[in-house]
């Protein structure tokens, strides 16, 4: 991991950012080149070095954690596996899951009862690919369609249900 205070130690050095040391330190030579040839673009890419250099120390602590995560996971198992979480970063993953699983995490979650929404939601599948996933499981004997009191088509799961109340019978 890269330290602020070395990068800031070697911009000081390098004649206060003109020589770009802190630049080859972060993982930036060309930039650091071209700090070195146009002394710092003038001063004016050094200030702004100055200003900058805690978050470009972050970013690049970031690169790095992200390239061992990479490594590690692409050794161990030969593939990669992308996904964005809501803060906009990137994170290697586990295997995605199949929608089968996926539908039986909802199940197990909710007690045995899934709707073709509620495997969307969890899933991020369309909804005519969640409905035609659980119609195969029901017809594979896998789950039952069941229909609620209120009228809406669920797909059950027995071995997760407790309950078999608010249904009624087909």
């Amino acid at each position: 991991m890269y330290s602020k205070g070395l990068a800031y130690l070697l911009w000081l050095l390098s004649g206060f950012g003109v020589l770009g040391f802190h630049r080859f330190y972060l993982g930036k030579p060309l930039s650091a080149l071209l700090w070195m040839f146009t002394g710092g673009l003038a001063g004016i890419g050094s200030l702004y070095d100055l200003i900058t250099l805690g978050s470009q120390v972050d970013e690049a602590n970031m690169k790095r954690a992200l390239f061992d995560a990479v490594s590690f996971h692409t050794a161990s198992s030969g593939r990669q596996n992308w996904r964005y979480v809501n803060d906009g970063s990137a994170r290697v993953v586990g295997e995605k899951d199949s929608l089968e699983r996926i539908i039986l995490k909802v199940a197990k979650k909710n007690g045995g009862v899934v709707t073709p929404s509620e495997v969307v939601i969890e899933g991020n599948v369309p909804l005519e690919k969640a409905r035609q996933c659980l119609e195969k499981m029901a017809i594979d004997g896998h789950a039952e369609m069941r229909v609620r009191k209120s009228g809406v088509v669920v797909f059950t799961f027995p071995e997760f249900m407790d309950d078999n109340s608010g249904f009624e019978n087909l």
